[in-house]
């Protein structure tokens, strides 16, 4: 039985400063038929969220983690966290050549994932109430 679309969790490309999005970029540059595979991946954290689990994700360090894919010998990530509105986002894709995520990769996805929890401090805080609430009127 499959999730109804409530339960399903978000997934978000981070936006870079410039509007372009580092993870669709990088897509594009992965041959088509590896790029069909690592979308699947992605696609499963819609259903499992932040339990889907290794061998499809791992966590690389506090609510950083990275979606894994490989195809013959050649690994692809994609750095990816959960924020508070129940969403995905997308931080970093790369071809990983060695055993453990670069620490350059892992800087690279720290700093995304801190400019959009930024953000959306930034727009919690700027929310007018939507209905402030209601003067209580005094009784004689």
């Amino acid at each position: 039985m499959s999730p109804s679309p409530s339960e399903l969790w978000k997934i978000e490309f981070y936006a870079d400063e410039d509007d372009s999005f580092p993870v669709r970029v990088w897509l594009d540059s992965v041959p088509e038929e590896v790029r069909g595979k690592v979308l699947a991946r992605i696609n499963l954290l819609k259903t499992g969220g932040p339990t889907l689990d290794f061998p499809y994700t791992s966590q690389i360090e506090g609510k950083l983690r990275e979606a894994r894919l490989r195809v013959g010998k050649t690994r692809y990530r994609v750095l990816y966290f959960f924020d508070e509105a129940r969403t995905a986002v997308l931080l970093h894709g790369f071809t990983k050549a060695t055993a453990a995520v670069e620490e350059a990769d892992k800087k690279i996805g720290r700093s995304r994932m801190a400019r959009h929890e930024a953000k959306l401090a930034a727009k919690s805080t700027s929310k007018p109430a939507v209905n402030p609430p209601a003067k209580e009127k005094k009784r004689r």
